[in-house]
Protein backbone atom coordinates (compact mmCIF):
# COMPACT_ATOMS: atom_id res chain seq x y z
CA UNK A 1 0.00 0.00 0.00
CA UNK A 2 1.63 3.42 -0.88
CA UNK A 3 -1.54 5.71 -0.28
CA UNK A 4 -0.93 9.17 -0.36
CA UNK A 5 -2.64 10.96 2.49
CA UNK A 6 -4.02 14.44 2.37
CA UNK A 7 -2.09 16.62 4.63
CA UNK A 8 -4.51 17.40 7.90
CA UNK A 9 -4.59 21.13 9.21
CA UNK A 10 -3.15 21.71 12.75
CA UNK A 11 -6.79 22.23 14.20
CA UNK A 12 -6.55 24.68 17.60
CA UNK A 13 -6.39 22.24 20.39
CA UNK A 14 -7.31 22.76 24.17
CA UNK A 15 -4.41 23.82 25.43
CA UNK A 16 -5.58 22.72 28.87
CA UNK A 17 -4.88 18.76 27.71
CA UNK A 18 -1.45 19.61 27.08
CA UNK A 19 -1.07 21.47 29.91
CA UNK A 20 -2.55 18.32 31.92
CA UNK A 21 -0.68 15.84 31.09
CA UNK A 22 2.68 17.93 31.09
CA UNK A 23 2.31 18.28 34.45
CA UNK A 24 1.19 14.51 35.10
CA UNK A 25 4.52 13.73 33.40
CA UNK A 26 6.83 16.55 34.97
CA UNK A 27 4.98 15.11 38.66
CA UNK A 28 5.90 11.07 38.12
CA UNK A 29 9.62 11.93 36.59
CA UNK A 30 10.42 14.05 39.74
CA UNK A 31 9.76 10.64 41.55
CA UNK A 32 10.78 8.10 38.65
CA UNK A 33 14.06 9.42 37.40
CA UNK A 34 15.52 9.23 33.09
CA UNK A 35 12.49 7.08 32.53
CA UNK A 36 10.50 9.61 30.80
CA UNK A 37 9.44 7.64 27.62
CA UNK A 38 8.69 5.03 29.71
CA UNK A 39 6.44 7.64 31.94
CA UNK A 40 4.73 9.10 28.61
CA UNK A 41 3.51 5.32 27.46
CA UNK A 42 2.21 4.68 30.62
CA UNK A 43 0.10 8.32 30.44
CA UNK A 44 -1.21 7.44 26.95
CA UNK A 45 -2.66 3.62 28.09
CA UNK A 46 -3.91 5.48 30.63
CA UNK A 47 -5.74 8.36 28.51
CA UNK A 48 -6.64 5.16 26.37
CA UNK A 49 -8.83 3.52 28.71
CA UNK A 50 -6.34 0.62 29.06
CA UNK A 51 -4.27 -0.99 31.23
CA UNK A 52 -0.05 -1.79 31.69
CA UNK A 53 2.27 -4.96 32.43
CA UNK A 54 5.35 -3.62 33.82
CA UNK A 55 7.78 -6.53 33.21
CA UNK A 56 11.28 -6.06 34.53
CA UNK A 57 13.17 -7.03 37.33
CA UNK A 58 12.73 -6.52 41.10
CA UNK A 59 13.72 -2.83 42.57
CA UNK A 60 13.00 -0.86 39.39
CA UNK A 61 10.38 1.70 40.64
CA UNK A 62 7.20 -0.30 39.45
CA UNK A 63 4.97 -0.13 42.61
CA UNK A 64 6.72 3.09 43.08
CA UNK A 65 5.34 4.20 39.54
CA UNK A 66 2.10 3.06 40.43
CA UNK A 67 1.43 4.51 43.46
CA UNK A 68 2.48 8.08 42.29
CA UNK A 69 0.32 7.96 39.70
CA UNK A 70 -2.15 7.56 41.82
CA UNK A 71 -1.08 9.94 43.47
CA UNK A 72 -0.95 12.26 40.78
CA UNK A 73 -4.61 12.09 39.65
CA UNK A 74 -6.01 11.89 43.33
CA UNK A 75 -7.14 8.67 42.91
CA UNK A 76 -7.89 5.87 45.46
CA UNK A 77 -4.73 3.44 45.18
CA UNK A 78 -5.29 -0.53 45.88
CA UNK A 79 -2.33 -2.99 45.95
CA UNK A 80 -2.81 -6.65 45.60
CA UNK A 81 0.22 -8.82 46.28
CA UNK A 82 -0.71 -11.93 44.35
CA UNK A 83 0.43 -15.13 46.00
CA UNK A 84 -0.69 -18.83 45.23
CA UNK A 85 -2.97 -18.95 48.09
CA UNK A 86 -4.48 -15.68 46.91
CA UNK A 87 -8.32 -16.46 45.95
CA UNK A 88 -10.65 -14.98 43.65
CA UNK A 89 -12.86 -13.47 45.97
CA UNK A 90 -10.02 -11.76 47.48
CA UNK A 91 -9.60 -9.79 44.76
CA UNK A 92 -13.43 -8.72 43.49
CA UNK A 93 -14.66 -8.52 46.93
CA UNK A 94 -17.97 -11.20 48.35
CA UNK A 95 -20.73 -11.39 50.61
CA UNK A 96 -20.57 -11.75 54.42
CA UNK A 97 -23.66 -13.06 56.20
CA UNK A 98 -24.73 -10.85 59.34
CA UNK A 99 -26.11 -12.72 61.72
CA UNK A 100 -28.34 -10.25 63.17
CA UNK A 101 -30.64 -9.58 60.90
CA UNK A 102 -29.76 -12.41 58.35
CA UNK A 103 -28.76 -10.29 55.74
CA UNK A 104 -25.63 -10.57 53.29
CA UNK A 105 -23.40 -7.49 52.87
CA UNK A 106 -21.07 -7.12 49.73
CA UNK A 107 -17.60 -5.89 51.23
CA UNK A 108 -15.91 -4.78 48.02
CA UNK A 109 -12.65 -6.33 47.45
CA UNK A 110 -9.46 -4.27 46.50
CA UNK A 111 -10.37 -3.45 42.81
CA UNK A 112 -12.48 -1.03 44.10
CA UNK A 113 -10.06 1.81 43.12
CA UNK A 114 -8.70 3.98 40.29
CA UNK A 115 -5.24 3.05 40.22
CA UNK A 116 -4.80 -1.26 41.38
CA UNK A 117 -1.47 -2.90 41.27
CA UNK A 118 -1.45 -6.20 40.66
CA UNK A 119 2.08 -7.39 42.18
CA UNK A 120 3.61 -10.05 41.00
CA UNK A 121 0.94 -11.05 38.98
CA UNK A 122 2.03 -14.54 37.86
CA UNK A 123 3.04 -15.61 41.68
CA UNK A 124 -1.22 -16.87 41.39
CA UNK A 125 -2.57 -19.73 40.13
CA UNK A 126 -4.74 -19.11 36.66
CA UNK A 127 -8.27 -19.55 38.77
CA UNK A 128 -7.66 -16.12 40.66
CA UNK A 129 -6.17 -14.21 37.67
CA UNK A 130 -9.00 -15.01 35.90
CA UNK A 131 -10.68 -12.76 38.61
CA UNK A 132 -8.86 -9.53 36.33
CA UNK A 133 -10.77 -10.71 33.16
CA UNK A 134 -13.94 -9.29 33.45
CA UNK A 135 -13.24 -6.89 35.88
CA UNK A 136 -9.95 -5.34 33.15
CA UNK A 137 -12.62 -5.91 30.00
CA UNK A 138 -15.75 -4.41 31.45
CA UNK A 139 -15.10 -2.48 34.29
CA UNK A 140 -17.17 -4.33 36.50
CA UNK A 141 -17.63 -6.73 38.82
CA UNK A 142 -19.96 -9.39 38.70
CA UNK A 143 -20.83 -10.85 42.48
CA UNK A 144 -23.47 -13.28 42.94
CA UNK A 145 -25.43 -12.08 40.04
CA UNK A 146 -25.06 -8.82 40.40
CA UNK A 147 -23.28 -6.26 38.82
CA UNK A 148 -21.44 -3.64 40.91
CA UNK A 149 -19.24 -1.09 38.42
CA UNK A 150 -15.92 -0.10 39.38
CA UNK A 151 -14.61 3.29 39.95
CA UNK A 152 -13.38 5.24 36.93
CA UNK A 153 -11.01 5.94 35.85
CA UNK A 154 -10.42 2.48 36.58
CA UNK A 155 -6.30 1.74 35.66
CA UNK A 156 -4.64 -1.59 36.32
CA UNK A 157 -1.07 -2.30 36.53
CA UNK A 158 0.35 -5.21 36.95
CA UNK A 159 4.00 -6.60 37.49
CA UNK A 160 6.11 -9.23 36.60
CA UNK A 161 9.42 -10.37 36.71
CA UNK A 162 10.51 -11.82 33.55
CA UNK A 163 13.70 -13.64 34.80
CA UNK A 164 12.29 -15.74 37.45
CA UNK A 165 10.03 -19.03 36.80
CA UNK A 166 10.31 -20.64 40.78
CA UNK A 167 6.53 -20.74 41.96
CA UNK A 168 5.18 -18.95 38.79
CA UNK A 169 2.56 -19.06 36.87
CA UNK A 170 2.19 -17.92 32.88
CA UNK A 171 -0.07 -15.32 32.10
CA UNK A 172 -2.78 -17.17 29.86
CA UNK A 173 -3.43 -15.49 26.31
CA UNK A 174 -6.77 -13.72 27.47
CA UNK A 175 -4.84 -12.14 30.05
CA UNK A 176 -2.34 -10.77 28.75
CA UNK A 177 -4.54 -9.32 25.63
CA UNK A 178 -6.22 -7.05 27.93
CA UNK A 179 -2.98 -5.34 28.72
CA UNK A 180 -3.10 -2.64 26.18
CA UNK A 181 0.73 -2.27 26.50
CA UNK A 182 3.85 -4.44 28.36
CA UNK A 183 6.47 -1.91 29.30
CA UNK A 184 9.87 -2.47 30.73
CA UNK A 185 11.35 0.59 32.89
CA UNK A 186 15.27 -0.83 33.15
CA UNK A 187 17.65 0.17 35.08
CA UNK A 188 18.93 3.96 35.49
CA UNK A 189 22.18 4.98 33.87
CA UNK A 190 24.73 6.34 35.50
CA UNK A 191 23.56 9.93 35.84
CA UNK A 192 20.03 9.46 37.24
CA UNK A 193 20.72 6.69 39.38
CA UNK A 194 23.26 9.17 41.32
CA UNK A 195 20.00 11.81 41.47
CA UNK A 196 17.92 8.90 42.72
CA UNK A 197 20.76 7.90 46.00
CA UNK A 198 20.72 11.48 46.12
CA UNK A 199 17.13 12.70 46.10
CA UNK A 200 16.39 9.90 48.85
CA UNK A 201 18.97 11.18 51.73
CA UNK A 202 16.81 12.69 54.08
CA UNK A 203 13.24 11.05 52.78
CA UNK A 204 11.56 10.01 49.49
CA UNK A 205 10.36 12.21 46.67
CA UNK A 206 7.21 9.95 47.56
CA UNK A 207 6.42 11.61 50.27
CA UNK A 208 6.59 15.14 48.72
CA UNK A 209 4.22 13.80 46.04
CA UNK A 210 1.34 16.33 45.44
CA UNK A 211 -2.05 15.56 43.07
CA UNK A 212 -1.95 17.91 39.85
CA UNK A 213 -4.90 16.34 38.27
CA UNK A 214 -8.65 15.45 39.57
CA UNK A 215 -10.36 11.98 38.25
CA UNK A 216 -13.13 13.85 36.58
CA UNK A 217 -9.82 15.74 34.66
CA UNK A 218 -8.68 12.34 33.16
CA UNK A 219 -12.22 11.00 32.47
CA UNK A 220 -11.85 14.82 30.07
CA UNK A 221 -8.87 13.77 28.72
CA UNK A 222 -10.06 10.02 27.70
CA UNK A 223 -13.27 11.50 26.05
CA UNK A 224 -11.07 14.54 24.24
CA UNK A 225 -8.85 11.35 22.99
CA UNK A 226 -11.74 9.73 21.31
CA UNK A 227 -12.20 12.57 18.76
CA UNK A 228 -8.83 12.82 17.29
CA UNK A 229 -8.90 12.03 13.80
CA UNK A 230 -8.16 8.17 12.33
CA UNK A 231 -7.35 8.57 8.70
CA UNK A 232 -8.53 5.54 6.99
CA UNK A 233 -5.49 5.22 5.23
CA UNK A 234 -3.66 4.75 8.35
CA UNK A 235 -6.67 2.75 9.62
CA UNK A 236 -5.54 0.34 6.88
CA UNK A 237 -1.87 0.39 7.38
CA UNK A 238 -2.19 -0.39 10.73
CA UNK A 239 -4.49 -3.29 10.33
CA UNK A 240 -2.07 -4.66 7.58
CA UNK A 241 1.09 -5.08 10.48
CA UNK A 242 -1.72 -7.17 12.26
CA UNK A 243 -2.80 -9.01 9.63
CA UNK A 244 0.49 -9.99 9.11
CA UNK A 245 0.78 -11.89 12.25
CA UNK A 246 -1.81 -13.80 11.73
CA UNK A 247 -0.31 -15.40 9.11
CA UNK A 248 2.98 -15.80 10.08
CA UNK A 249 3.85 -19.37 10.14
CA UNK A 250 6.23 -19.22 12.95
CA UNK A 251 3.53 -17.98 15.59
CA UNK A 252 0.75 -20.31 17.20
CA UNK A 253 -1.48 -16.93 17.81
CA UNK A 254 -1.45 -13.74 15.89
CA UNK A 255 -3.17 -10.17 16.85
CA UNK A 256 -6.36 -10.14 18.37
CA UNK A 257 -9.36 -7.69 17.14
CA UNK A 258 -8.44 -6.48 20.73
CA UNK A 259 -5.09 -5.56 19.79
CA UNK A 260 -5.94 -3.50 16.89
CA UNK A 261 -8.67 -1.44 19.18
CA UNK A 262 -5.58 -0.83 21.53
CA UNK A 263 -3.42 0.33 19.07
CA UNK A 264 -6.07 2.26 17.14
CA UNK A 265 -6.78 4.36 20.67
CA UNK A 266 -2.98 4.38 21.65
CA UNK A 267 -2.37 6.15 18.74
CA UNK A 268 -4.99 8.84 18.93
CA UNK A 269 -3.72 8.94 22.48
CA UNK A 270 -0.15 9.78 21.30
CA UNK A 271 -1.51 11.96 19.00
CA UNK A 272 -3.41 13.77 21.04
CA UNK A 273 -0.50 14.17 23.84
CA UNK A 274 1.67 15.27 20.88
CA UNK A 275 -0.84 18.24 20.57
CA UNK A 276 -2.09 17.11 17.44
CA UNK A 277 -6.31 16.37 16.35
CA UNK A 278 -5.05 13.50 13.86
CA UNK A 279 -3.29 10.48 13.76
CA UNK A 280 0.23 10.13 12.02
CA UNK A 281 1.82 6.67 10.70
CA UNK A 282 4.71 7.48 13.45
CA UNK A 283 2.28 7.10 15.92
CA UNK A 284 1.23 3.77 15.07
CA UNK A 285 4.74 2.51 14.50
CA UNK A 286 6.25 4.22 17.33
CA UNK A 287 3.26 2.10 20.15
CA UNK A 288 3.68 -1.11 18.15
CA UNK A 289 5.79 -2.71 19.78
CA UNK A 290 4.63 -2.29 23.24
CA UNK A 291 0.71 -2.35 22.25
CA UNK A 292 1.63 -5.86 19.78
CA UNK A 293 4.60 -7.76 21.03
CA UNK A 294 3.25 -9.37 24.39
CA UNK A 295 0.05 -10.35 22.38
CA UNK A 296 1.70 -12.84 19.95
CA UNK A 297 2.08 -16.85 20.62
CA UNK A 298 5.79 -18.00 19.16
CA UNK A 299 5.81 -21.47 17.76
CA UNK A 300 7.62 -24.16 19.60
CA UNK A 301 10.76 -23.81 16.66
CA UNK A 302 10.62 -20.31 16.78
CA UNK A 303 10.46 -19.94 20.69
CA UNK A 304 13.49 -22.06 21.20
CA UNK A 305 15.08 -21.11 18.28
CA UNK A 306 15.99 -17.71 20.53
CA UNK A 307 13.58 -15.40 18.41
CA UNK A 308 11.79 -12.54 20.19
CA UNK A 309 8.17 -11.50 19.88
CA UNK A 310 9.25 -8.30 19.10
CA UNK A 311 11.52 -9.33 16.41
CA UNK A 312 8.18 -10.13 14.72
CA UNK A 313 6.59 -6.76 15.20
CA UNK A 314 9.49 -5.10 14.28
CA UNK A 315 10.06 -7.21 10.74
CA UNK A 316 6.55 -6.74 10.34
CA UNK A 317 7.14 -2.86 10.65
CA UNK A 318 10.25 -3.09 7.84
CA UNK A 319 7.71 -5.39 5.07
CA UNK A 320 4.41 -2.86 5.45
CA UNK A 321 5.12 -0.34 2.91
CA UNK A 322 3.92 3.20 5.29
CA UNK A 323 1.60 5.73 3.68
CA UNK A 324 2.90 8.74 2.76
Amino acid sequence: MNTTLTAAPHAALNGSFISTTDKLEQNLSNVIRGKEESIRLLLIALLAGGHTLLEDVPGTGKTTLAKSLARSIAGVFRRIQFTPDLLPADITGSSFYSPQDGSFEFREGPVFANVVLADEINRTSPRTQSALLEVMSENQVTVEGRRRPLPQPFFVVATQNPNEFHGTYPLPEAQLDRFTMRLSLGYPDLEDEIAVVYSQNEHHPFDDLVPVVTCEEVLALQEQVKQVRFDKAIAEYMLRLIEATRHDPRLRLGISPRGSLALYRTAQARARVANRDYVLPEDVRTLAVPVLAHRIILDTKAKYGGLRNEQIIEEALEKIPVPR
